[in-house]
């Protein structure tokens, strides 16, 4: 058995000018990923792989969550090929993980979430919301199996407020 949990980065803000990679969070960002980070702590697995895009709005994102979920914030990998929007690219990267590891928590962005959860998932979700928390099950025993799995947990930020 394995578990996959996307969460989509948080509200990120457009009042900087800079490049994409470098949007900071907006500060509804930062209060909503404080807010699903507290609530889904409990829920998460003690022994996971954690993955996050290069991108500046990814990055913390996932430090919020490791601070709340009282994750080491050194485990968190970066990956620049996360720093991507099409679902079949997300795939082959969550595809190539380690198969000592049953969890993979992968903090990312949209289309790319969303596209998978509805590719991967057994429930449609329109749209994973920024902030957006979404756990899947996988009856495999490798990731390279990957195929259609089970959603078992989804958190919004406007299911807590």
């Amino acid at each position: 058995m394995k578990n996959l949990i996307l969460i989509r980065h948080a509200k990120s803000s457009w009042d900087s000018p800079s490049t994409d990679k470098k949007r900071p969070l907006a500060n509804r960002g930062v209060e909503d990923a404080h807010l699903v980070s507290s609530h889904i702590a409990a829920f998460l697995p003690k022994k996971s792989i954690i993955w996050s895009s290069t991108a500046k709005r990814a990055k913390d994102t996932a430090t919020i969550f490791l601070q709340n979920m009282t994750y080491p914030l050194e485990s968190i990998i970066f990956k620049e090929e996360l720093y991507t929007f099409d679902v079949n690219e997300l795939a082959r990267i969550i595809k190539t993980c380690n198969n000592s590891y049953d969890c993979v928590i992968v903090f990312g962005h949209n289309e790319a979430i969303t596209d998978f959860v509805n590719k991967f998932g057994d429930a449609f979700i329109e749209n994973v919301s920024t902030s957006g928390f979404v756990s899947i099950d996988f009856d495999i025993d490798s990731w390279e199996e990957m195929d259609k799995g089970h959603t078992k947990k989804v958190v919004f930020p406007r299911d807590l407020k």
